[in-house]
């Protein structure tokens, strides 16, 4: 089974009551880019998703996380 990168965008902006176009004007990308990201159709850069938490002032984890049995797992 393939791993997934599940998000919380809709989550984050419904609780700050803002469009797609609103976050998209504030991290500097399209409507389009955070409404495929959003859908999962589109997996943001490393910059992209970075900028999204930094907006939400959230660690990224908060908003991006894994999802699927390739998880990677931490050991020590």
């Amino acid at each position: 089974m393939s791993t997934t990168l599940e998000n919380r965008i809709r989550v984050y902006r419904a609780e700050y009551r803002m469009s797609q176009a609103d976050l998209a004007e504030k991290i500097g990308v399209t409507r389009k880019t955070i409404s495929t990201i959003e859908v999962g159709r589109f997996v943001p850069s490393t910059i992209i998703a970075l900028k999204i938490a930094y907006f939400f002032n959230v660690p990224v984890e908060d908003i991006f996380r894994l999802e699927g049995d390739n998880t990677p797992k931490v050991t020590d």
